[in-house]
């Protein structure tokens, strides 16, 4: 583990060395729908990330990122009041982005950049559910789209899951997730 830290570690200086960097902390909002419904419905509720990512590059760059996230939803029970279920998974999201500046550049007052990437979610805890009946890593594509306004970001992206989060489906199946991102945050260069 620890050649593994100092190997990551001065990767990580090499690349800051040779290449324009920007932090990017931030936090945000996210809605979380699922493909499977079977007997019900499942309600998007209002979840939450904080985290951050480093942007390399100018025109085209390249942002791996890392964001603590809640993601809330509702299972609803067709014809029942009693059996609704409100459920949280709670984890560590951490995706990777491709994107080009459409207008400007990372130089610039003002940019417009669309971008689009893989990512994983790595599960830590769920409400009202057992942590058991769901997978630990579950992994999906994003596209999205920023604005840049001198220090200052908003960008948004929607994930498709490409893996069902859960391991044995018994009682509930939830499918793969869908999930929209909106971000607002501060640039930092290097």
């Amino acid at each position: 583990m620890k050649k593994i830290t100092i190997l990551a570690s001065f990767l990580l200086c090499t690349v800051l060395a040779f290449s324009q960097a920007t932090i990017k902390p931030a936090v945000g909002i996210n809605l979380t729908d699922f493909s499977k419904n079977a007997n019900g419905d499942v309600k998007s509720q209002v979840g939450y990330q904080l985290g951050g990512s480093i942007a390399f590059g100018k025109k085209v760059y390249f942002e791996p990122g890392f964001f603590y996230l809640r993601k809330s939803s509702q299972y609803v029970v067709s014809g029942s009041s009693t059996a609704n279920v409100d459920f949280d998974l709670s984890g560590v999201r951490i995706p990777v982005a491709v994107g080009i500046h459409l207008l400007g550049d990372a130089k610039s007052a003002i940019s417009v950049r669309g971008f689009g990437g893989a990512s994983a979610f790595l599960l830590t805890s769920v409400k009202d559910l057992s942590l058991d009946d769901f997978n630990k890593a579950s992994f999906g594509v994003f596209a999205g789209a920023g604005v840049d306004l001198s220090i200052f970001f908003v960008e948004a992206s929607y994930e498709w899951s490409v893996t069902d989060i859960q391991k044995d489906v018994t009682a509930i199946d939830f499918g793969k997730s869908r999930s929209l991102f909106l971000n607002a945050g501060i640039k930092i260069k290097l």
